[in-house]
Order: structure tokens, then C-alpha cells, then sequence
């Protein structure tokens, strides 16, 4: 598939590429990224590298990973990073940080609900599920404002810095958006867990 971009209110969604290598390197070097992303740590130039020129482009292509850089138009200022993984033909797991100078603003609660719409309209998915290792309350705050459910927490089921740790997850559904499913949803009824 060929890179898709976005628009929202205030962001510009595109994919990366090569002439923003050196912006994502210089951005992933925030101890507070490293500490909740899976990424490298240290994060070298050599990492920002093969993401932007070859993890990226490489996930569009075989449609396994759809990935955006999150932008003010004007000018074209990085404040963020989107991804979108497949996990099944109709699930995927969003991943996302955040610059520190433009945490705050709401710019990748927004971006998350345009990923989530775009991936229910145009790729059938009918699941987005969001993972953060407990203790990552931006990203869990990121998660409720765009509308996810929480679901719970899974143990052992991340691996960070070599090191297995308990996660938060959420999902978001075509329905929480007034989007339809590609196949009928019908909720187990709530009540006793053994009803």
C-alpha cells in the first residue's frame, strides 16, 4: 500500500522518510520516551536511521505496520509518532509518544482517533487495541480521552529492556466512534461472571 496522509483539525499525519531522520533521533533522545517505548535504549542515529528508511516504508508496503509522523502544518514541526501494527486481518495495535514540548495539547489524542477511523473505514479492521506498561499514565490518559475501553491489566505480556512487565490493555471498536463492524458484535451480558 502506498503511505496515506491525514489531516486533522491541527495536525498534518504523513509518513516518514529520510529528511526527518535526524528530528526523530533528536526526539526519541527524551528519557521519558525511552522509558515507556520499546525502542533501543541508547537510541542511536544508526536506529532512527533504519526506522525512517527502512522500517517505515517496509511496513506500508506489505501492509503489516502504518506508520505517521504527526506535524503542525505549518512548517512542519514534529510533535509526535503513530503507528498502527496488524496483529489479525481485522486488529491492530496503536503505539504512540509524544515530544515533551507539545505533551499537553491534546495532538496524539487526535491523531489516535483519525488512525483508529481511518483503519475502521478503509482497512476493515474492527478492533484497535492499546497496550502501556502499567505506570504509563500519559499514554493510559491518551487511551481514555479518544475513547477506549479498558479492559485490564495482562501479566508478563511485554518485554522492555529485557525485562517481561504486566501491561494495561484498551480497545477501541468501530461502534465507540458511530462507525459500523464488518461483522455483527453482540457483548456478553453484564452481570455474574459465571451467568
Amino acid at each position: 500500500m502506498e503511505p496515506v496522509t491525514l489531516s486533522t483539525g491541527r495536525l498534518l499525519m504523513r509518513t516518514v522518510g529520510p529528511k526527518d531522520t535526524h528530528t526523530v533521533y533528536e526526539a526519541v533522545q527524551d528519557p521519558d520516551i525511552l522509558r515507556w517505548t520499546t525502542m533501543p535504549s541508547p537510541y542511536l542515529y544508526e536506529h532512527a536511521e533504519s526506522f525512517t528508511e527502512q522500517l517505515v516504508p517496509d511496513g506500508w508496503a506489505n501492509g503489516s505496520m502504518f506508520t505517521w509522523g504527526l506535524f503542525l502544518p505549518e512548517g512542519e514541526e514534529l510533535v509526535g509518532m503513530l503507528g498502527l501494527t496488524m496483529r489479525s486481518m481485522s486488529s491492530a495495535e496503536i503505539g504512540f509518544w509524544g515530544r515533551k514540548e507539545h505533551r499537553g495539547n491534546g495532538y496524539v489524542t487526535e491523531a489516535v482517533l483519525a488512525a483508529a477511523r481511518w483503519a475502521f473505514v478503509h482497512l476493515s479492521i474492527d478492533r484497535v487495541e492499546w497496550r502501556a506498561e502499567v505506570g504509563n499514565v500519559p499514554s493510559r490518559a491518551v487511551a481514555q480521552r479518544a475513547g477506549f475501553t479498558l479492559e485490564g491489566t495482562l501479566r508478563s505480556a511485554l518485554i522492555h529492556q529485557g525485562v517481561r512487565r504486566d501491561c494495561w490493555l484498551g480497545s477501541l471498536l468501530p461502534s465507540d466512534l458511530s462507525l459500523p463492524s464488518t461483522a455483527p458484535y453482540l457483548p456478553a451480558p453484564s452481570g455474574r461472571p459465571d451467568a
